[in-house]
């Protein structure tokens, strides 16, 4: 079976960093795409950044832009999102999800992690 684990949130201030990592077993996470995903309190879930298997590439939401970055560690079969200048509203419970395509990023992924939780403070 696929399972899937996220580490790294927490509690940061406003303006700070953190690094978010995804392991992974029952699957290599290089036969996947894999995306990270978020949903704060009340909101709906919403797509941050994706990688497909088979060229490495990421695709970023509006709201990540520019301060979040993806990459994989083959060796270690696990993927990171290093986000940086968080704000209050990057508050939430970030997914780490993974689908059995090497070609292309998925709205819905098969397989899910149960959640990080990142919370800012002042």
């Amino acid at each position: 079976e696929v399972q899937l684990v996220e580490s790294g949130g927490g509690l940061v201030q406003a303006g700070g960093s953190l690094r978010l990592s995804c392991g992974a077993s029952g699957c290599t996470f290089d036969d996947y795409s894999v995306g990270w995903f978020r949903q704060a309190p009340g909101k709906e879930r919403e797509g941050v950044l994706c990688i497909s298997s088979s060229d490495g590439s990421t695709y970023a939401a509006d709201s990540g832009r520019g301060r979040f970055t993806m990459s994989r560690d083959n060796a270690q079969n696990t993927v990171s999102l290093q986000m940086n200048s968080l704000t209050p509203e990057d508050t939430a419970v970030y997914y780490c999800a993974a689908h059995p395509s090497t070609a292309v990023c998925v709205r819905v992924p098969d397989y899910w992690g149960p959640g990080t939780l990142v919370s800012l403070s002042s």
